[in-house]
This record gives structure tokens, C-alpha cells and sequence, in this order.
């Protein structure tokens, strides 16, 4: 079974209709509360989270889920991408980790990627302004979203720091 677990209300039953038609028996949650409800009844083989949710954080569903069955292909999808958050879901137990919007032909060669495969390389890589970026939210994410130790941390002043901050993420 395959758990897709979205507040999206289009995006959910539309994924589910495209892994039905690729093989998968789906069921689809809206809500933590709901996921962990259906993983508590039969835990899943295959799941696909979104991070943020309206009750939660989809990293809740991903622990619980690998606590019943951890041999479990777990996706992480989120409109809101960043290293560290990638590297929290994959200590979590997610496979992989894909940014909003993905495609069913994506989240179906995720789920079905081989252990020791590699992924294909990004049509569109980070740029380098971008990585910076990721960088340095981590690092602010990392020292607790302190400006001060941060930007020590950094070795940069404080006030270009702050713009950094207020700015929206390059491309």
C-alpha cells in the first residue's frame, strides 16, 4: 500500500490516481492525525508525506510509520526546500526528498529506485547564490534562529546578516 499524505485537496486523490494507474493500491490523508490513524490500522509500504500540514509536521507520520514497518519507501514533498530539512527527513528515514511541484513520473522512480542506484542528476541544479542561501539557513537554523551567533558563526556583521534574512530565496 501506498500512503499520500497532503493537506492539498486536488493534489492528494490526483497523485493517488496516477500511482493507481502505475501498480499501487493508494490511500490518501490530509492530516497527521488521519496518516497516523491509517498507520496505526496497516502500516505502509510505500508513502509519500508532505512536510508541512496543517496539524503538523509530516516528519511525524515518517517516524511512526518506520517504527511499525521500517523497511518502509518514504518520500518527503514540500513547497518549502532546504538543506537542512533534507537532511532531517532522510535521518527521519525518508528515501528522498523532492520539492513541490513533483510530477507522478518523479515520485514514482523515487519509490521505485533500487537501494544502490544513483539519482539522475537535476535538470536544474542550485545556483551558486542559491546554495549560499541554503547554507546559510542552516547555520541560523542550527544556532536556533539567533542573528548574533549566526552571523558570528559566519564571520560576517550582523546587519548584512539580517538582509540575508529578509531576503526571498534566489533561484
Amino acid at each position: 500500500m501506498l500512503l499520500i499524505v497532503d493537506d492539498d485537496k486536488s493534489f492528494g486523490p490526483r497523485l493517488a490516481r496516477a500511482m493507481e494507474k502505475r501498480g499501487f493500491l493508494t490511500e490518501v490523508a490530509e492530516s497527521v492525525s488521519e496518516a497516523k490513524s491509517i498507520v496505526q490500522r496497516t502500516a505502509p509500504a510505500y508513502a509519500v508525506v508532505d512536510m508541512r500540514l496543517e496539524d503538523g509536521n509530516g516528519l511525524d507520520v515518517i517516524e511512526l510509520i518506520r517504527t511499525k514497518r521500517p523497511e518502509v519507501r518514504a518520500i518527503i514533498l514540500t513547497g518549502y526546500g532546504n538543506i537542512a530539512t533534507a537532511v532531517t527527513a532522510v535521518k527521519m528515514g525518508a528515501i528522498d526528498y523532492l520539492s513541490k511541484p513533483a510530477d507522478a513520473d518523479e515520485i514514482y522512480a523515487a519509490l521505485t529506485q533500487k537501494p544502490d542506484e544513483k539519482a539522475e542528476p537535476p535538470e536544474n541544479p542550485m545556483s551558486a547564490d542559491r546554495v549560499r542561501w541554503e547554507h546559510i539557513q542552516r547555520v541560523y537554523e542550527l544556532c536556533d534562529r539567533n542573528v548574533s551567533e549566526t552571523a558570528r558563526r559566519l564571520n560576517m556583521h550582523r546587519r548584512t546578516l539580517q538582509r540575508i534574512l529578509a531576503k526571498r530565496a534566489p533561484r
